[in-house]
């Protein structure tokens, strides 16, 4: 990627990552960005670097604009290490005394991760940053989603530099909102439901402050995907929306199988609650990625887990997601489970624990069918189907 002038005196410098395909556990089949940005103002700024493995080309984009050793200070939103990476190098390239600005916590980590003694300029929130004709206000994030996490603003371009928020794991070669569309709304909300859900009601407090603070927006700037400019409001509405999980007439009926019969009950769940008028999707966990199941999840009303009985247990697959989806605590959900079994029968009850473990409002005790189901079986099968329809919002 080229580096791209987004305003007077700013750009867009970071690189595209084509091949990358999981990152911690979500699958990026888009590959992904890992955006920097260059302020030429009299203290020249680099906002945030890049992943390790890329910062040759950071620095090749950088001096297609000035000599990197003429960048006067750079700011760190956030620590991870897909933007601290490449910090070392790009410190060593500049000057090692130049400032470093991050947030309280990114000196914390930086520290931790980095054996460089650099010179930190720790902000707190609201502090603002002198570069010459532009001001920048550093506004505190903790949580979204890591501990040092913060925003950059300028003010008199109205550009916020977001870090992690309203981003999305996405590369093509398109670089703005009006050059991709609505295309780019399953990726932004994949996004959240992978590495923003559990943080919901931080988001929620975080707009609320923004609106409070009457900041005008011409120009969201995240660290990986896409630029929101034509649009800022679309995002950050978005983010509202799945930050309230508010439940449709969804269900998802996530399910593995062994011989099949699994895979039966929840076919006959499917077809059941589609006959009721619910929007039901099968989603078999060896077909379906459970960062994709995850994106799914946010506005279903109902998670119907099915699994066989395997050595007494859960099969590792369904342990797996269940494992997953509790950690990224959505909420205002109804649970259900199925499973067939051969001679133990677990499994239902297990999954029951786990989805009462994450507050879900369990309205049967579930179905579980020896061996093959048969009519008196699928028949369990659509009734519990029909409980879900009648709990779900109309």
């Amino acid at each position: 990627m080229n580096p791209v002038e987004i305003a007077e005196g700013i750009y867009s410098v970071g690189v595209v990552d084509w091949n990358i395909r999981d990152f911690h556990g979500y699958s990026t089949n888009k590959g992904s960005t890992y955006n920097s940005y260059l302020i030429i103002d009299e203290k020249i700024t680099l906002i945030d670097a890049v992943k390790k493995e890329f910062v040759d080309e950071l620095l090749e984009n950088i001096s297609k604009i000035i000599d990197p050793v003429k960048i006067d200070l750079v700011i760190s939103n956030h620590t991870e290490m897909d933007h601290s990476g490449g910090l070392p190098r790009v410190m060593h390239k500049i000057g090692e005394d130049k400032p470093l600005y991050c947030s309280k916590m990114g000196e914390k980590n930086l520290s931790l991760h980095f054996p460089q003694k650099w010179n930190y300029h720790p902000v707190k929130n609201g502090e603002e940053l002198k570069l010459g004709k532009r001001t920048l206000t550093f506004l505190e994030t903790r949580m979204l989603h890591w501990p040092d996490s913060m925003f950059t603003y300028v003010n008199e371009d109205k550009i916020l530099f977001s870090s992690d928020g309203f981003g999305q794991h996405y590369a093509g070669p398109e670089m703005f909102d009006d050059q991709i569309g609505d295309a780019i709304m399953p990726h932004a909300k994949k996004y959240f439901a992978n590495i923003l859900l559990l943080y919901s009601p931080l988001i929620l407090k975080l707009v609320e402050k923004i609106t409070e603070m009457k900041l005008p927006l011409d120009m969201i700037c995240p660290d990986h995907g896409i630029i929101w400019r034509k649009d800022p409001g679309k995002i950050i509405n978005a983010y509202v929306e799945w930050s309230r999980q508010e439940p449709k007439r969804k269900a998802l009926v996530v399910y593995d199988t062994m011989w099949h019969s699994t895979e039966t009950m929840a076919k006959a769940i499917v077809d059941a609650l589609c006959q009721k008028g619910v929007h039901a999707k099968p989603m078999h966990l060896r077909s379906c990625h459970r960062s994709d199941i995850m994106a799914e999840v946010i506005d279903a009303g109902a998670i119907i887990v099915g699994s066989p009985t395997l050595n007494n247990g859960l099969f590792p697959s369904i342990s797996d997601f269940l494992t997953y989806m509790k950690g990224l605590k959505p909420k205002n959900k109804i649970g259900a489970a199925f499973g067939s079994y051969g001679w133990s029968g677990e499994s239902v009850k297990l999954i029951n624990k786990e989805l009462e473990d994450m507050k879900f409002d369990l309205i049967d005790p579930g179905v579980k069918i020896q061996y093959v189901p048969d009519e008196k079986g699928l028949e369990a099968c659509h009734e519990l189907a029909e409980k879900i329809a009648k709990a779900l919002p109309v």
